[in-house]
């Protein structure tokens, strides 16, 4: 069976992210509208696309504001394929993923002996991006320190490189993310109140599937579509899977939706079944037994590390100090996950 890449950007659309950015028509799907590399025909997507078709055509910095999995990053790509700089790079960059020593180095590049390891010069992400358009996915999850850095560049269009003397001019648009709310980001020193305002001066909202309408109905007969195709299949929803579709919330939004069509199909003879939500919250509830936790195989990535996460804090007394340290992440990355959890209930009550 041929392999889909359920982490690439094109996950969260059911689009290739490869193929040449598109005008808006619609697809082969009734119904199913798309922008470039984004799907969707509800109204909160038709206004996404006006919003994107009108700051394309500009330089201006953008930050895409959205839960984990509404494809912040597939917006990313759309902005840059619409506009002029569609022809040079398009870098993309998480910054929640590079220690935060390293976050200055790799966005402006080093001198060699800069700093221990460095035994030649790079150049960082803002030159590889020269021309084009630099994406920073997860920016609250920069240190402020970090952050001044990136703010003088954007104002300026100069940096230094680390240990570096020459003044460096870019000609780079920046478009942000992150799954937070920036004012709370700014209130908890996860993010500067000067830089947010430098990113957002084109704000832009992801909306998560539960506010997508028919969306959720339309993306997965999508999605089954292009399974069908590259398996020489005929396989369609039952009854029960269209229902599911239709009254279940999708914490994990398109991501989530785009999973459970996958792991359907590979076990469906000829009739899908996705599980209906209650199994599914009972299949991801976890197994313990003394201090060990077991996890269903099948179970996805994020909803096994939030199991893991609020069992170690559970194990640890609620002592998120002693629990970051035991799962060897820093004590803001663990409010982090745990706020985006808290928010993740409140929303699933407010569905209910």
């Amino acid at each position: 069976m041929a392999s889909i890449d359920l982490d690439s950007p094109s996950a969260c659309a059911g689009s290739d992210a490869s193929a040449p950015a598109k005008q808006r028509g619609a697809d082969s799907i009734a119904g199913l509208q798309s922008y470039g590399l984004l799907y969707g025909s509800s109204p909160v997507m038709l206004d996404l696309y006006e919003q994107i078709e009108r700051v394309a055509s500009t330089d201006a910095t953008a930050l895409i504001i959205g839960e984990s999995g509404t494809g912040k990053e597939l917006i990313a790509r759309t902005i840059h394929d619409q506009s002029s700089r569609k022809d040079a790079p398009f870098v993309a960059v998480n910054c929640g993923a590079i220690p935060d020593e390293l976050i200055e180095a790799e966005l402006f590049g080093h001198e060699k002996g800069s700093f221990t390891g460095a035994v030649q010069g790079r150049i960082g992400y803002f030159e590889h991006a020269n021309g084009g358009t630099l994406f920073l996915d997860e920016i609250t999850e920069m240190a402020p320190v970090r952050q001044v850095k990136l703010l003088r560049a954007l104002e300026t269009g100069t940096f230094y490189r680390v240990g570096g003397n020459e003044l460096i001019s870019g000609d780079v648009r920046v478009i942000a993310a992150t799954n937070r709310d920036p004012a709370a980001a700014v209130k908890e020193n996860g993010l500067r109140e000067d830089l947010m305002y430098r990113l957002a001066v084109f704000p832009l909202r992801a909306p998560p599937l539960r506010e997508r309408e028919n969306d959720r109905e339309l993306l997965a007969q999508y999605f089954l579509a292009q399974l069908n195709q590259q398996e020489g299949a005929n396989k369609s929803f039952s009854k029960r899977s269209i229902d599911t579709l239709r009254t279940w919330s999708w914490p994990g939004n398109v991501r989530e939706l785009k999973n459970a069509v996958y792991r359907a199909f590979i076990l469906a003879e000829k009739t899908v079944e996705l599980p209906h939500p209650h199994l599914a919250s009972r299949v991801k509830k976890p197994m313990t037994q003394g201090d060990a936790m077991s996890v269903w195989i099948g179970t996805p990535l994020a909803d096994a590390q939030k199991q893991i996460i609020l069992g170690t804090l559970k194990y640890c007394g609620g002592d998120k100090r002693r629990a970051a340290k035991a799962l060897g992440v820093s004590l803001k990355t663990l409010y982090n996950r745990l706020s985006t959890y808290s928010n993740e209930s409140t929303d699933e009550e407010s569905d209910q």
